[in-house]
């Protein structure tokens, strides 16, 4: 190991901790340096300034972290270098292990030396800029003589824009949390003090800030279980989020996407108007009941289709401004109390407080479940508003439950005794034949191991009482049972082909007989959080995959069968994104970890109804997939991501669309990416074209625009090479029009070359060949501040936001454009 990380390595136990061991090394792509800041709850809470230098990450803790205000010297003691791969480092460090806490990226982006960095980093006098996603300008480090174990340096801001005073503004308290992720950090020990002093029935210790014009809801995170800790819960609401902003007379409402819906609801307007507010956020579901008292969607949509809004209920249950004050980082408990308070007196049956129940949280579901409501949200109780997705709320959602008969097991593995996972199985409605219907692995204590293998072993026969058992991998090492013991198991959800997922034993039943036992008619649990779910097609149930819990990605632990689902499940998405389109294939037959393989011809892959063609056809040898059994054909051949080009199999030589990729340096903050992203959208607009935005699922941006085909690939590759000469002479110092890693040294390079014939462009709900499988998603214009990052979602979230979220790409098949002699005018392009 190379010496300057010696005393890293020296310091931690890396079998022990996540932290990353510095073995992996950046490469020796040319990138401009880095910079990070890490906010670290350890023994105190402090940051970690690092900056990029001579291989490594040069590492000052600061106590207070940086001030804007350059009246403000902020001690910064100098500690061990880091390895570059730390930059990106966010996680819990365990107790007992060095630095054991949490670690959030708090601030990421490049830095430029005024001068010879190493010559004035031995001086102990940095001068330099930053550029990353909230710090900027330029800023000094210098050694200071005073006494201390570890060198004692101090962080100033220099006067430049960038500077503001610390009595108007303090950026550590005002932007709290990760840039990376949806990660927030509540100092563990201020929040026990906070816990043991009483209660404040106010929010008084608000900041004052001007009402924001728009604001960010907090999302929920699905789990599995109830978690530990102080959690209140309330209703899941089966109806649409609405913010209400207040700001005298003026009450507006708004979706979560900042769709203005007030004159949707002049009903509810009213009765918040009437609470008397200076000025407010409020945060809220409206619903609409049925007769039984339950939420009823789609009396709801029914309700704003019609106008008729007198039977909407807004349940408002959360608070995060009030009177001029941001309430936002005050814990969860203070903010509903205010709330509450507020609105004690409110006469409006429209407007009600959504309660909270202490009640143990498992009773409270089974009430859920059993009044036929979507399930539970669960808030922390000290948990500010970070207005994203965040742990500090989650989502329980009703499950299924039944009897199953069981008709064999498997043997433990590892540590646990007794049994692996009893298999399942129900009598078909039909024939009255047993059939397969899965695995339950989850829910028994070491108690009830022991107990139930007691029982099984007895039962014990040598073939399965099954006339169509599990074979290969499913049935390796099972032993067969009579099937004469019953198991209630919960599960999420049930395949098409009758198999249990995400199931947990509840025990075992003797109070029916196994010939009793078949599929019972039960509350549907939903994949997705709302209506839009999506539907695996029907050839799912015939795959039949080779290897299906091989693992894909050792980082998420993703198997080849996940795979498969998961295109099962977007494919009402993304097969009008392959549908005529020749298609590439990146196949991993040994997963991330192996070689990667990309395939533009179906070759010998023998997918099922795949349409190929020659070079006679289309100039080149290509393949088509216009049906999901097709897709999923290409995933039983390991293939994880999908290319299109820019034309289709009606005409080969005339392109429907073309696509410039931003590709940034890698050490680029994303506000940088989101700021080049806008500059490009701004000169189409001004060209009169209509784009669509998708992430990339890497580090950038697609920006689609679909045409009329009526010019030839080389036309379209000039016109979208003009569009990016054009911004690069607007913005050289931002972008590049040039491509190769040492053209896009702390810039970025909007990629024309994806034009030309052939040429392909990472399909839209493709997973991404890389660690966490994320996917390139499609966005709406208006979610282009908000995104965190390229791969924001992947393929255990992704699912969530489709079905929360509007198609953006709904209108794309409308769409009618062409390249004019206008347009090339417009960018000095000759005809």
């Amino acid at each position: 190991m190379a010496k300057p990380l010696q005393e890293y390595a020296r310091k931690r136990d890396f079998n022990a901790t996540p932290e990353p061991s510095g073995k992996r090394s950046r490469g020796k792509r040319a990138h401009a340096l880095q910079f990070c800041i890490q906010k670290h709850d350890a023994s105190h809470l402090h940051y970690d300034f690092r900056l990029e230098l001579d291989g490594t990450l040069k590492s000052w803790a600061i106590p207070k972290g940086p001030s804007l205000d350059p009246k403000v010297r902020r001690l910064a003691v100098h500690v061990e270098d880091h390895p570059l791969d730390y930059a990106d480092f966010e996680g819990h460090i365990p107790e007992g292990h060095y630095g054991a806490g949490d670690v959030i990226v708090w601030d990421r982006g490049i830095w430029e030396p005024e001068g010879d960095a190493l010559e004035a980093y031995a001086k102990g006098k940095l001068r330099f800029r930053l550029q990353g996603e909230k710090l900027g300008g330029v800023w000094n480090l210098f050694r200071t003589h005073l006494a201390g174990k570890k060198e004692q340096w101090m962080l100033v801001k220099s006067h430049d824009g960038q500077a503001r005073s610390e009595a108007d503004y303090s950026i550590v308290d005002a932007q709290p949390d990760s840039v990376l992720s949806d990660r927030t950090l509540v100092p563990r020990k201020p929040a026990a003090k906070k816990a043991a002093a009483p209660r404040r029935k106010s929010a008084s210790k608000g900041r004052k800030v001007p009402l924001p014009a728009q604001l960010q809801p907090q999302l929920a995170t699905l789990v599995d279980s109830p978690p530990n800790g102080d959690w209140r819960y309330e209703v899941k609401f089966d109806g649409y989020r609405i913010l209400a902003r207040i700001d005298g007379d003026d009450v507006r409402l708004f979706t979560r996407n900042g769709h203005d819906w007030s004159s949707k609801m002049p009903r509810q307007v009213a009765a918040l108007r009437a609470l008397g507010l200076d000025s407010a956020w409020l945060d809220g579901e409206v619903v609409v009941a049925d007769d039984n008292g339950s939420a009823d969607f789609q009396a709801l949509q029914n309700a704003f289709d019609t106008d008729n809004d007198e039977h909407i209920t807004y349940y408002v249950f959360d608070l995060p401004f009030l009177g001029g004050q941001d309430l936002r980082q005050l814990p969860l408990q203070d903010r509903r109390s205010t709330l509450q308070h507020l609105l004690e007196h409110n006469e409006s049956d429209l407007l009600k407080y959504s309660a909270d129940f202490d009640q143990p949280v498992e009773s409270l579901l089974d009430s859920a479940c059993r009044l036929q409501l979507e399930g539970l949200i669960g808030k922390r109780v000290d948990s500010p508003y970070s207005g994203r997705r965040s742990p500090d709320w989650i989502k329980l959602k009703c499950k299924q439950r039944q009897e199953f008969v069981i008709v064999g097991y498997t043997d433990p593995k590892g540590s646990r005794s007794g049994f692996g996972a009893l298999l399942l199985a129900l009598h078909d409605n039909g024939s009255g034949e047993l059939r397969y219907a899965g695995k339950v692995g989850t829910g028994f204590s070491a108690t009830t191991l022991a107990s139930i293998h007691a029982r099984l072993k007895p039962l014990e026969i040598a073939r399965p009482a099954l006339p169509n058992p599990p074979t290969g991998a499913e049935a390796r090492g099972v032993h067969w049972l009579k099937p004469q013991l019953l198991a209630e198991v919960a599960y999420a959800q049930m395949t098409r082909d009758g198999i249990v997922r995400h199931s947990v034993f509840h025990g075992l039943r003797d109070d029916k007989p196994a010939t009793a036992i078949d599929l019972e008619r039960s509350m549907p649990a939903k994949t997705l959080p709302t209506r839009k779910q999506a539907k695996a097609p029907e050839a799912l149930g015939e795959l039949r995959l080779t290897h299906p819990e091989r693992v894909v990605d050792a980082t998420s632990g993703v198997t080849k069968r996940e795979v498969a689902e998961y295109y099962a499940a977007v494919s009402q998405w993304i097969m009008p994104q392959l549908k005529h389109r020749p298609v590439a294939l990146v196949r991993a037959p040994d997963g991330l970890a192996g070689e990667l393989f990309f395939q533009k011809n179906a070759g010998q892959l023998h997918l099922p109804n795949v349409l190929s063609y020659d070079k006679a056809e289309a100039g080149q040898a290509a393949m088509v997939i216009n049906r999901a059994d097709t897709l999923l054909g290409a995933v039983q051949m390991n293939m994880l991501e999908l290319h299109t080009w820019n034309a289709t199999d009606k005409d080969f030589d005339k392109p429907d669309r073309f696509v410039l990729d931003l590709d940034p340096d890698p050490a680029l903050p994303w506000k940088a990416m989101l700021e080049a992203t806008q500059l490009a959208l701004t000169l189409l607009d001004e060209l009169g074209l209509k784009v669509f935005l998708k992430t990339s699922g890497g580090k950038g941006m697609h920006l689609v625009v679909p045409l009329t085909r009526r010019a030839s690939w080389d036309e379209v590759k000039a016109f979208s090479h003009g569009i990016v000469d054009y911004l690069a002479r607007l913005f050289p110092d931002r972008l590049s029009a040039v491509s190769g890693p040492k053209n896009r040294i702390g810039r970025i390079f909007i990629d024309y070359l994806r034009n030309g014939k052939g040429a392909t462009t990472a399909c839209a709900y493709s997973l991404r060949a890389r660690e966490g499988l994320p996917v390139s998603v499609p966005i709406w214009r208006e979610e282009l501040p908000q995104l965190k990052g390229a791969n924001q979602w992947n393929i255990g979230n992704v699912l969530e936001r489709l079905g929360d979220v509007d198609d953006p790409w709904a209108d794309y098949a409308k769409t009618r454009q062409s390249i004019t002699v206008g347009m090339r005018k417009q960018l000095g392009l000759a005809r």
